[in-house]
């Protein structure tokens, strides 16, 4: 009120006209004043800028980076914050994640209206300074350099500290204050909001949740940190490397349209791989591949012998925004994690297979395909001049990597997600010279039939669109249906014959897969693992290349509540067309039994849609059974077929250690119930370290609802499964002991009836969260994982273990 009447008074001075500018530009200087607030943290530590901290990797600072930092780094902070999932979006596992710093921004959100703005380190932003206009703020000091500010202004020091002065309670398991797991509620304070954070939480200090670093590692990472944070990427490239991508990228960027069609199509299943050149990578003395290099298959705006200008795209089948896209090898610079590794080999042989299926045969391309959504969204109309049985070999000859783009691309996290199937299930292909030669041509008929959501991109509705696919799926169905009738051949083509599923040529290992469902993550492997599951697969190629499409290549995590809901409702039809796939092989009067027992208590509309015309529950499936077990008979036979290619390396023999981890899979439902869905164990022995794990497979009377899963768990039919080595990433618990322990430990494991019980088993055998042990014992167990698999071993992450 005093300031209003202050003003009153001075314009009461300005009476005469030319007097106004004067009062506009003091009354302006005014507001100016008083709305001007300076930032207390350029009074203490100068004002923000981005920072260049990259050195070379052959400076005294980039060598102390790479053999002092780096390790440090990979091993208490990637093991929580190394993708999508990071806390607050903090990914460690390179300098650029590392400068880029942290936001509130969640990437795993199903109920957003509108889709976020993606934040793909090192896709959707250049630089730090292009991080901070897209609300990322800074964890390292950005403000004037020196020693003390280095350590004050950053977040990194700040938490650590915070550790150090209040480590954890002296107790077994932490208390509620802890907020632990996937579906925990980031706390993501900036340096201004630290303070009061810490009065609230003061517990809240790194690594969160586990124990603090020793002295040694905290004195060496704040030595670092005061002296400016330098970091540095790896050296350059051998020369040997430069000749292989020069060879690949000369292949991969021909001129003719049957080149540029067939690269297109190479680049959209592997753009996640991790390539790597097995020519040139060393062996371990085991005879194991240890590639030093990978690399990623990037669409590049500018052709080979120039630098790579990535085109960013939300999918990698979007519009490039350029006239012609080149495919490009960039080097990974970031550290391996075991959760989104996909390894996938290059070498002459690979080359040659490539151009066996898509440059040797003879087929024209006329013109290329549009980028237009409704175009470069199903494959059936994008790749339509590719030859079909060229296509599913493709994918089928590494039928684990393209499986494994959906179980560690994107979508691998989340509930919502992954609970459209179960928790163990094995999977068969069809063989690809099986499929009648009219395929391609009914596939490019019914491209409007075989629609997929990602048409609709990340800002979809849910009801209209969910509707559309259900009945354009409904109608490929029944069209398909009339025409296998059409093109069965009794003499030689019983289409739902046992003989049509691909045996492999008796040397793929991709033949049969085991996929292992962990609530919100999961596993795929190679080989038939474990005891015989509830459900089994038959994979067909228009089945694949749509679980490719769907789940991988158009599937969005920044995407809107309506793409995330209907690519896990289209992928309800999928799962039920592998499951049909396989019955068909059965008894016609099996069928129906096996459906009902699947899907259990499901809604009317889910038994109608099961059911209905497009299911042919009744022809004859041309396979002679003699037992009254016709599933477990046809399993068998199926393993017969393949022979050594339905084992697995995961399988633990029957003998010595792992025949007595082994009888756990024989444990009651109730003890198998209390364990975690994924544990690690590691037993001592006289030749060193041994790894298992141990999964349990939950029981559900069905996987149709959406959200509520828990009415649909039975836990009277979880059972669980041992496997030899590392199945899995994301450990729940971590259990060690000797030799001479196992024993008991499986009979203590069998006897468990209470949470008590399982608390007991803990306190014997078990590595909390709180053991001060935990780091030596997680050293160990990373360490022999990448010894045991050089080419798939990589960091764990430890965001779902328990606290129990």
């Amino acid at each position: 009120m005093k300031h209003n009447l202050r003003i009153s008074s001075f314009v009461n001075l300005f009476k005469v006209k030319r007097h106004w500018p004067w009062l506009i530009l003091f009354l302006a200087g005014c507001a100016s004043v008083g709305i001007t607030q300076i930032d207390p943290l350029d009074e203490l530590y100068g004002q923000a800028s981005a920072k260049d901290r990259l050195v070379s990797p052959h400076s005294a600072l980039g060598q102390h980076y790479s053999s002092e930092i780096q390790p440090i780094i990979e091993s208490r902070c990637v093991v929580c914050h190394g993708c999508y999932d990071a806390p607050c979006q903090l990914k460690m596992s390179s300098p650029d994640g590392i400068d880029r710093g942290a936001s509130v921004d969640k990437v795993y959100d199903g109920t957003r209206i509108l889709a976020l703005d993606p934040t793909r380190l090192g896709v959707d932003a250049s630089s730090t300074f292009e991080w901070r206009q897209k609300n990322f703020h800074p964890v390292l000091n950005e403000r004037t350099q020196t020693s003390d500010i280095n350590l004050q202004a950053s977040l990194i020091q700040r938490f650590l500290d915070q550790k150090q002065k209040h480590p954890l309670p002296n107790t077994k398991k932490l208390s509620s204050e802890f907020n632990i797991g996937t579906q925990r509620e980031d706390q993501c304070p900036t340096l201004e909001q630290f303070d009061d954070f810490m009065k609230e939480k003061p517990l809240a200090g790194m690594p969160y949740g586990l124990p603090a670093l020793n002295n040694n590692e905290h004195k060496t990472l704040t030595d670092w940190i005061a002296a400016g944070s330098a970091m540095s990427n790896k050296p350059a490239l051998e020369p040997a490397y430069l000749t292989e991508i020069e060879k690949w990228e000369r292949y991969l960027n021909q001129d003719s349209f049957k080149h540029q069609l067939s690269s297109r199509y190479i680049f959209e299943h592997t753009y996640l791989a991790h390539l790597y050149f097995s020519e040139l990578a060393p062996r371990t003395s085991e005879n194991k591949i240890a590639p030093k290099e990978y690399f990623r298959l990037v669409r590049s705006a500018t052709p080979p012998g120039f630098a790579i200008n990535p085109i960013t795209s939300r999918r990698p089948y979007d519009h490039p925004g350029v006239s012609r896209v080149y495919y490009r090898l960039q080097r990974v610079e970031s550290t391996i994690l075991a959760k989104t590794h996909m390894p996938y080999e290059l070498n002459q042989q690979k080359m040659d297979w490539m151009k066996s299926l898509f440059i040797n045969p003879k087929y024209n391309v006329e013109t290329l395909p549009s980028y237009e959504p409704e175009v470069a969204a199903n494959p059936f109309i994008a790749f339509k001049d590719l030859p079909v049985k060229s296509r599913y070999r493709f994918m089928l000859e590494e039928s684990q990597f393209i499986i494994m783009g959906f179980i560690k691309g994107p979508v691998c996290r989340g509930q919502i997600a992954l609970n459209v199937i179960d928790d163990h299930f094995w999977v068969f292909f069809t063989d690809p010279d099986s499929q009648p030669k009219e395929l391609g041509e009914f596939l490019s008929k019914q491209s409007e039939n075989l629609i997929l959501p990602g048409e609709k991109q990340s800002n979809a509705g849910i009801l209209k669109n969910w509707v559309e696919l259900s009945l354009s799926n409904n109608k490929y169905l029944s069209d398909r249906h009339d025409f296998d009738m059409k093109t069965k051949n009794t003499d030689n083509n019983n289409a739902q014959d046992f003989d049509l599923i691909w045996d492999g040529y008796g040397v793929n290992k991709n033949a049969a897969l085991t996929i292992f469902r962990h609530f919100d993550s999961s596993t795929v492997t190679k080989g038939l693992v474990g005891q015989e599951p509830k459900t089994t697969w038959v994979i067909d190629y228009p089945l694949l290349e749509r679980i490719h499409y769907l789940l991988v290549a158009e599937f969005d995590v920044f995407g809107n509540v309506g793409h995330q809901l209907n690519t896990r409702l289209y992928m309800d039809f999928l799962r039920m067309e592998g499951e049909a796939n396989f019955l068909a092989l059965l008894p016609p009067q099996t069928r129906k039994q096996l459906w009902q027992h699947w899907y259990r208590n499901s809604a009317q509309q889910v038994k109608e849609y099961i059911f209905g015309p497009r299911v042919n529950l009744e022809h004859d499936s041309h396979i002679q059974f003699k037992t009254d077990e016709p599933k477990t008979e046809l399993l068998n036979m199926l393993k017969a077929k393949l022979g050594t290619l339905a084992g697995s390396k995961y399988n633990p023999a029957s003998t010595g250690i792992n025949g007595q981890l082994k009888t756990l899979q024989n444990i009651p439902a109730a003890a198998a119930t209390l364990m975690p869905e994924l544990s690690m164990l590691s037993v001592q022995t006289k030749q060193g370290l041994k790894l298992f794990s141990i999964l349990r497979n939950s029981g559900h009377s069905n996987i149709d609802t959406l959200i509520f899963e828990d009415e649909n768990r039975l836990p009277e039919e979880d059972y669980l499964t041992i496997s030899s080595g590392i199945t899995g990433t994301h450990p729940g618990a971590l259990w060690h002991m000797q030799a001479s322990q196992v024993n008991a430990f499986t009979k203590q494991a069998a006897a468990m009836e209470t949470e008590l019980d399982y608390e007991k088993l803990m306190d014997n055998f078990g590595m909390r969260r709180t053991n001060q042990k935990f780091w030596a014992h997680s050293d160990k167990i990373i360490k022999q994982f990448k010894e045991d698999e050089p080419l798939e071993g990589g960091l764990l992450d430890y965001n779902r273990l328990e606290n129990r």
